[in-house]
């Protein structure tokens, strides 16, 4: 009799023990989700543009987009060289998510060996792309960033110059776009084998740099908002698939992967394609800048996928060890995080 007493009150512990497991790991989940989406919104790290038109020599057209969140506007501020004087009064509007501010300016001698500068940039996440047309049609384009918030006016630069900028700007994007991550990673989950993998991931690939092309030259316009939107249900979509594929419920992502993700892909693009629209492209220098954009998303996709195989293959030891449920946990916190965002995007239509 004491021995049932005994194992009915182990078992009871246990019970209890992992039903506690289960709890604590769902809050720990909702804390990373809360903190995941809390710097999510909080920070910026959409770009801010500055283009100065020369004209004459001396004539500088100015042009600031400042991105926004809501009706705020970052605390960015471009400083022209000391010798320019403002000769208007500056206008500014809200154009989708931005402030833009125009103004002109008259600096005697030029902006050739002058230094422009950004007030406010150390204190932010945000890089300020910097785009110098000249009257005779060559231009310059810079990248400042917090740490360096400086650019120094040089003689006309190369197509060089522009390959490296939009490269890290795409490198950059990718890997600070979480909704993004977070949809790939789901396929890395559900996607099983080699070759059906590189298939989905191929897909992926040329299913956003279509729409990213086709958005960004002006052949299809769609609103940011709703695209913003469907591409976190997409996330949602993916993360309830593998739910169900471990529950033996398999649905088309687990048969068929590269055409849900093809499919998505399109969606995707026009996201990198807004993102890339608020920066804006060089007009001499369209087709490089277009281009090395995408290569830079891509490289910065394969630095993601490349560590995540890396953190499956060093916890691969460690798998036995994981209570049966564990499983659950990377569907359920990605599919939670997605469906905040879809919530939080469809509210600000």
């Amino acid at each position: 009799m004491m021995d049932y007493v005994l194992y009915e009150l182990r078992t009871r512990v246990k019970s209890v023990r992992g039903g506690l497991t289960v709890a604590l790991t769902v809050l720990a989940g909702l804390g990373l989700l809360g903190g995941v989406a809390g710097s999510a919104t909080a920070h910026e790290v959409r770009p801010a543009y500055l283009e100065l038109r020369i004209v004459g020599g001396d004539t500088v057209y100015v042009m600031w987009k400042v991105p926004a969140r809501g009706t705020m506007r970052l605390s960015l501020e471009a400083v022209l060289p000391d010798h320019c004087v403002e000769i208007t009064a500056r206008s500014r509007q809200k154009v989708g998510n931005a402030w833009i501010d125009r103004w002109t300016s008259v600096c005697p001698g030029g902006l050739t060996g002058s230094e422009i500068s950004i007030d406010g940039l150390s204190s932010t996440l945000t890089d300020v792309l910097v785009r110098i047309e000249r009257s005779d049609g060559t231009t310059q384009i810079g990248r400042l960033k917090p740490s360096s918030p400086v650019l120094l006016v040089t003689e006309s630069p190369g197509p060089l110059q522009v390959a490296t900028t939009y490269l890290s700007l795409g490198i950059e994007h990718i890997l600070f776009g979480i909704d993004h991550l977070l949809f790939v990673l789901a396929l890395l989950i559900i996607v099983t084998g080699r070759r059906r993998l590189l298939m989905t991931v191929t897909a992926f690939t040329i299913a956003h740099s279509i729409t990213l092309a086709a958005a960004t030259l002006g052949f299809v316009n769609i609103p940011q908002a709703p695209v913003e939107a469907i591409i976190a249900l997409s996330i949602v979509f993916v993360a309830s698939e593998i739910v169900h594929s471990r529950e033996g419920r398999p649905g088309i992502t687990e048969a068929k992967p590269w055409i849900v993700a093809f499919v998505f892909g399109l969606l995707h693009g026009f996201g990198f394609a807004g993102a890339l629209t608020e920066v804006g492209l060089p007009a001499q220098s369209i087709p490089i800048a277009l281009l090395l954009f995408n290569v830079g998303v891509e490289v910065g996709q394969l630095i993601f996928i490349t560590g995540v195989f890396v953190v499956f293959y060093v916890t691969r030891p460690f798998k036995d060890r994981l209570p049966s449920w564990s499983w659950r946990v990377a569907p359920y916190m990605i599919g939670s995080l997605a469906a905040f965002w879809t919530i939080e995007r469809i509210l600000r239509f």
